[in-house]
């Protein structure tokens, strides 16, 4: 089949490789324009892009999905399906009806559970112990088509978004082009969605990653690991932010107010919550590097009872 391939961040690259590796043809890719990035704001490529220049693949970049030339460019590539992963942006009704074998998409969650941007992130934040990955019919709604295939990948007790991501971007590239052989095998059974088991993961933003302490001490670890690596969790300690990198949350009790620095030990900082304790192994000052609490308590000293800021100091 000729297929065009739709897709950005690092998340998307396996699903690409994927397709190159297998008996179909990547006749073109779309992904997002180039974009600023980094303290020098370099215009950089998609991850997506690296692997079309590196392969040799045409690529587009419309700044917009309806722009006639680019659908015109489309057309031409005369696909017999698009496959999406992680594209970045809703495929207007023009484009999820040109393919005459239609648009399947890559999903990072076990739909109808966690649909929307951030399906990895909310699925540590919220807690579970597995996700996975569903392949599925693209519809006009947000990851509301027909599932095709679907596989359970395990959420690890250290796993960060991060980590979690790249296991299940490489699962992503294998279901897709099962899903592909499947669909011209004529042996996929496309499942409807039971939207009252459906969940949201909206796409998140940098306040998104203040930690409120009155949550529990589990609650807020799962914060952490799920925020990192982007947005990331801070909190502000005596006016300055702190990244939270890494925390483990205790059951211990201290009766003390959430938020409240209730021991200073030589490789962390235990902190109360709305229920139980935070301990602080990682952080990354304002202006910093990462480092490890002990390395941090070198040079700092941090007293007891000390107050963690839910918010950020007031300006001025």
């Amino acid at each position: 089949m000729r297929i065009v391939f739709m897709g950005t961040p690092d998340f998307a690259v396996p699903s690409l490789e994927a397709l190159l590796k297998s008996d179909d043809e990547v006749v073109g890719v779309v992904t997002q324009p180039d974009r600023p990035k980094g303290r020098g704001q370099d215009v950089i490529p998609s991850p997506v892009k690296v692997v079309c220049q590196r392969e040799g693949i045409p690529v587009l970049q419309p700044l917009k999905m309806k722009d006639p030339a680019f659908l015109d460019a489309l057309r031409q590539w005369a696909p017999d399906v698009i496959a999406v992963t992680a594209f970045g942006r809703i495929l207007p009704p023009v484009i999820l009806s040109l393919p005459p074998h239609g648009c399947i998409n890559v999903h990072g969650s076990l739909l109808p559970k966690y649909r929307g941007a951030g399906p990895v992130q909310w699925a540590i934040m919220r807690g579970e112990r597995e996700t996975g990955i569903t392949t599925m019919f693209m519809a006009e709604g947000m990851d509301t088509g027909d599932m095709l295939l679907r596989e359970t990948v395990e959420i690890r007790p250290d796993d960060t978004a991060g980590t979690l991501a790249v296991r299940l971007a490489e699962v992503g590239g294998r279901l897709l082009v099962e899903t592909l052989r499947r669909l011209k095998a004529g042996t996929l059974t496309p499942e409807r969605q039971d939207d009252a088991q459906a969940t949201l993961a909206p796409l998140l933003k940098k306040e998104d990653g203040l930690i409120d302490w009155t949550l529990t001490a589990v609650e807020i670890a799962n914060r952490v690991r799920g925020l990192s690596p982007w947005p990331g969790a801070y909190t502000f300690v005596n006016g300055e932010r702190w990244a939270l990198w890494r925390v483990q949350a205790s059951d211990e009790s201290t009766g003390a107010s959430p938020g409240t620095v209730t021991k200073v030990a030589k490789d962390r900082v235990e902190v109360a919550t709305g229920g139980g304790t935070i301990h602080i192994i990682d952080i990354q000052p304002s202006n910093s590097r990462r480092m490890t609490m002990a390395q941090y308590l070198v040079g700092h000293r941090l007293a007891e009872g000390l107050s963690l800021q839910a918010a950020p100091p007031p300006a001025g």
